[in-house]
């Protein structure tokens, strides 16, 4: 018979020495993923608005929250500047991809809205010129948009929006989901035509924009998501609430998802004459 010698046993400081070790590891890794994610957060938060300019009849808000995940740098955006006329003109939009580049091409859509916007006051020419610009400089990726121009002195929204998600829309005469017709996303077809609707933004009526990641997850689908941000604003609407507590009630509807998309929300919602923000 031959007779094997079994290995020692670990001692209990041996055991203690590899727990500190393994314990020391991970939380240098959680403190890698940490700066990782506080860094693509501060990257996408760098390249939207600090705040929205404001006019006269209109209080408007808007929020963005980062993928889930915190690796993922978004593509979506949200964005409002005065027009030459006088009015404003506010943009949301969603970037294909969740990467550095669709950061970048966003922050390149946002700055090339602005520039057309100076040319045209229609919506659908802006995202007419805006898509054939992206197609110009070949990026390969495509986004969905919606622009809106509102005039301070007739209180009249004008928009168009190229694939994007439709807008909810709540009034004292009730609520629901805008419909209206659509282009394709930029960046796709050229010579593309969007068609621009125009609504009055009365007194306390709200018109709210959202990007996908507020309203549709892997179990989720978007028509339950649209519902659901419908029927908060006609009740915020009803109880006279600020754009600021709308825009983050309904940023809230995207916890019900289970997204892993980055989300943003842009509330619009009429004000007595002379009033503005949020």
């Amino acid at each position: 018979m031959t007779w094997r010698r079994h290995p020692r046993s670990a001692s209990a400081d041996d055991l203690l020495t590899a727990l500190d070790r393994l314990t020391d590891r991970a939380r240098k890794s959680a403190e890698s993923q940490k700066a990782r994610v506080e860094l693509a957060e501060a990257l996408q938060r760098s390249m939207l608005p600090s705040d929205l300019p404001a006019v006269p009849g209109l209080r408007v808000a808007a929020r963005y929250a980062p993928a889930r995940n915190g690796l993922d740098i978004g593509g979506d955006w949200y964005d409002g500047f005065l027009l030459p006329d006088g009015s404003l003109g506010l943009s949301i939009g969603d970037v294909q991809g969740h990467d550095v580049e669709a950061a970048a091409v966003m922050g390149q859509i946002r700055i090339g809205l602005r520039a057309v916007a100076t040319a045209t006051a229609d919506p659908g020419e802006i995202l007419g010129r805006a898509n054939d610009l992206l197609l110009s400089v070949d990026q390969g990726l495509f986004a969905t948009c919606s622009f809106l121009r509102f005039d301070p002195v007739t209180g009249v929204v004008e928009s168009a929006r190229a694939g994007h998600v439709p807008a909810v829309w709540a009034s004292g005469e009730g609520c629901g989901i805008a419909e209206d017709e659509t282009g394709v996303p930029l960046g796709i077809m050229a010579g593309e035509t969007y068609p621009v609707v125009r609504r009055r933004l009365t007194e306390g009526a709200a018109l709210v924009l959202v990007t996908d990641g507020v309203v549709e997850g892997p179990a989720y689908p978007i028509e339950a998501g649209l519902a659901a941000v419908a029927e908060l604003v006609g009740r915020a609407v009803g109880e006279r609430a600020s754009a600021g507590e709308l825009a983050a009630g309904v940023m809230g509807v995207a916890a019900r998802t289970d997204h892993t998309d980055d989300a943003a929300v842009l509330v619009l919602m009429g004000a007595a004459a002379g009033a503005a923000g949020e």
